[in-house]
């Protein structure tokens, strides 16, 4: 998991980590509502608002630093992009984690319903280069110019990937998988 080991880094994670929450709580409530639960539906759009400001103060903290320091604020962001924004969660665990972590199941089930996916993840990573302006950076120095390469990069790849994965999970077996903190119900992956 990424640690983030400056202010630049915290920024940023905090901007990312903020927004995938109100893409995924939008996504859960959205689901909760075509399933019928609109109380829940209602819970998620509370939440998925409430990270959305969040995000918002992270997002306008780090243009604001993009504009005095765009060289450590690239390079920051890079460093982050290859540390790979992984959320709090994946330190989860109910004690009874076999071979794949409490987070990778759930994270594989959310992916296959879509409250998150790797293609959400690859607009994620876009919004925040168009947000920071970051292919538009100049008077960079070479760490900087390699970074800003790297990170304008990133969205195609990442949705190469997402497309592949998503090849490979249509081709796969169908699984379950159990929660405990849904009393072990099994969930079908397909």
């Amino acid at each position: 998991m990424l640690v983030p080991n400056s202010p630049y880094h915290s920024m940023i994670y905090g901007a990312f980590q903020e927004r995938a929450t109100f893409i995924s709580h939008g996504h859960t409530g959205r689901l909760a509502g075509q399933h019928g639960d609109k109380a829940l539906a209602k819970i998620c759009g509370a939440i998925a608002a409430d990270e959305r400001r969040h995000e918002a103060g992270y997002t306008r903290g780090s243009a604001k630093l993009f504009e005095v320091d765009p060289d450590g604020m690239v390079r920051a962001l890079a460093y982050v992009m290859r540390g790979k924004v992984t959320m709090p969660g994946l330190l989860m665990s109910d004690g009874r984690d076999g071979g794949e972590t409490l987070f990778e199941r759930f994270s594989a089930v959310a992916e296959r319903v879509g409250v998150y996916t790797a293609r959400d993840y690859g607009d994620l990573v876009e919004h925040f280069v168009r947000r920071w302006w970051v292919a538009e950076l100049t008077g960079l120095s070479g760490e900087g110019r390699r970074a800003q390469e790297y990170v304008c990069g990133l969205p195609p790849k990442i949705r190469r990937m997402a497309e592949l994965a998503h090849q490979r999970a249509a081709r796969s077996e169908s699984r379950t998988v159990q929660f405990s903190w849904i009393f072990d119900r099994s969930v079908m992956l397909r």
